[in-house]
């Protein structure tokens, strides 16, 4: 079955890196590299998102797309990356998602198939 794991930062964390000292964030940088790499045989594509502030948003209503820069709601949580995996079922991600070694937040959502 296939899933996508969406990444989701909260401001919390983003202030935890950013206080850490450089060799530190490199080993939690590493410790995430690690990760991927011990579950590569089941990811299947992914990629690290640009911060939400470089988002642009189209909202539909009234007839006519609106186009804003930004994300589409103001939160204290974002997606930072996302990766889609295939597993057996959804204990599988579960297990793989629970040694997850950075954000605090990870969303399983299975991929529907058309």
């Amino acid at each position: 079955m296939k899933y996508v794991l969406m990444f989701v930062e909260t401001e919390e964390y983003a202030k935890e890196l950013e206080a850490m000292a450089p060799d530190e964030r490199d080993r939690a940088y590493q410790r995430v590299m690690q990760w991927f790499d011990d579950h590569r045989d089941k990811i299947r594509s992914g990629s690290k998102l640009q911060a939400a502030e470089s988002a642009t948003t189209v909202r539909f209503g009234g007839g006519v797309p609106m186009t804003t820069d930004g994300p589409f709601i103001e939160g204290k949580e974002v997606i930072s990356g996302f990766s889609e995996i295939e597993v057996a079922d959804l204990d599988e991600a579960l297990r793989m998602v629970k040694t997850w070694p950075a954000c605090p937040i990870v969303e399983i959502r299975p991929v529907q198939q058309l």
